[in-house]
């Protein structure tokens, strides 16, 4: 696509590829729900809206159109799938985008498995943005039978396997400057890094932060969500299987926050992703009681 083209588009002057009519736009850069209109895209781009033809034209007859949701950080292991079988079932629910820690594939079959997720994860209809598994093994104690070093990770940033780190598990390891941890981040300084800190503050909050961890998902309370919100994370909201956490941190987000608030399900089961879907569909039926009473159309 050439941005002749793509301008060509804009003014009205040839077709777009695509032309959704009659669409009421969730629009996140006004934070308003625009009146019915028609959103012209061209080479997989937006290209404008407003009175459009194109060489397909769908008519949403006032449904939304919401931007795609992202799922800011997920296992994908947890829900017994593989890449594209887990595309099939959050993709028609509006997931367009995830955020993946692979490590639990990594914990058994190490770099191998890093590549297959990768691997797997190509051509599909869903974004799948890897993460590099910090934490192979999770502890000293584990035998799964495989072990990531910070020279491994180097290996899969290099090849352009993974985006950045995934969460930093060992919190104690970070805090007290263990080498061996302490060299993964060092690889991957200016790339994000996830956290992992459940019930750290004060000071050695501080000395978590001050390492160059980017955000956390292990909040429980609105004390914790605010304090690590105040040092500068960006708090991703749990909706897990296991742990459900929407509820309890639903009042931390303020138009003030809002822009370092995100959401994510950590670990969801075959069963919890299937009946009530992934990342924000979940946090919006657990608030509302359900979304199906709206039609929502997604946009990657």
């Amino acid at each position: 696509m050439s941005l002749s083209d793509l301008l060509a588009v804009a003014r009205g002057d040839r077709p777009a590829d695509l032309v959704v009519r009659n669409a009421r736009v969730v629009n996140v850069f006004s934070g308003s729900v625009d009146a019915p209109n028609s959103i012209a895209v061209f080479g997989g781009v937006i290209a404008g809206t407003g009175d459009y033809r194109g060489k397909t034209e769908i008519d949403l007859c006032g449904a939304y159109l919401a931007p795609g949701l992202i799922d800011a950080h997920v296992h994908i292991e947890s829900s017994l799938c593989t890449p594209p079988q887990f595309a099939a079932a959050v993709v028609p629910r509006g997931v367009t985008t995830v955020i993946a820690d692979p490590h639990e594939i990594a914990n058994v079959a190490g770099m191998d498995g890093v590549r297959f997720m990768h691997a797997a994860s190509r051509g599909l209809p869903l974004r799948v943005v890897l993460m590099a598994p910090s934490c192979v093994p999770a502890t000293h104690l584990a035998g799964a039978g495989a072990s990531l070093t910070a020279d491994d990770l180097a290996v899969l940033l290099r090849d352009g396997i993974v985006h950045g780190l995934a969460e930093v598990m060992n919190f104690p390891g970070v805090i007290g400057h263990d080498p061996s941890v302490v060299a993964k981040l060092r690889g991957f300084v200016g790339r994000p890094i996830d956290g992992h800190a459940p019930g750290v503050t004060g000071h050695r909050l501080n000395a978590y932060v001050a390492s160059g961890v980017g955000s956390d998902h292990e909040c429980t309370t609105v004390e914790e969500a605010r304090e690590k919100l105040s040092r500068g994370l960006y708090v991703l909201i749990r909706e897990a299987s296991n742990a459900r956490n929407f509820d309890a941190l639903l009042p931390i987000i303020t138009p003030a926050t809002s822009r370092r608030v995100c959401f994510c399900t950590d670990d969801r089961t075959p069963v919890d992703l299937m009946k009530d879907g992934s990342t924000t569909c979940s946090a919006a039926q657990s608030h509302s009681g359900s979304t199906r009473s709206r039609r929502f159309v997604c946009v990657r």
